[in-house]
């Protein structure tokens, strides 16, 4: 039974590959290099929307990340462009919203 249109791989013994077909070739992807790209989508969309360019972003991260989950987040916000001025925890996100 195939529950999602991908696959995940082992690249080494704690590095995950996800692996999908695109236009009829297999290609792999580190999960940071996913979710740059969907960060430096979010920064287009929104460079689109307000008719300037981003620079700076703050991220939200689950309140369970530890130090390493938040240092591959803010090298993904590095790769899409960004420099990510600050991490704060959803719950505080959510107070401050």
């Amino acid at each position: 039974m195939i529950l999602w249109p991908f696959k995940v791989i082992e690249e080494s013994a704690d590095t995950p590959k996800i692996v999908i077909t695109y236009k009829g070739q297999e290609k792999e992807f580190l999960a940071e290099e996913i979710s740059s790209m969907i960060l430096g989508k979010m920064k287009e969309t929104v460079e689109a929307y307000l008719g300037e360019v981003v620079k700076n972003a703050v991220i939200t991260v689950p309140a369970y990340f530890n130090n390493s989950q938040r240092q591959a987040t803010k090298d993904v916000g590095t790769i899409a462009g960004l420099n990510v001025m600050r991490m704060i925890n959803e719950p505080t996100e959510a107070a401050i919203a």
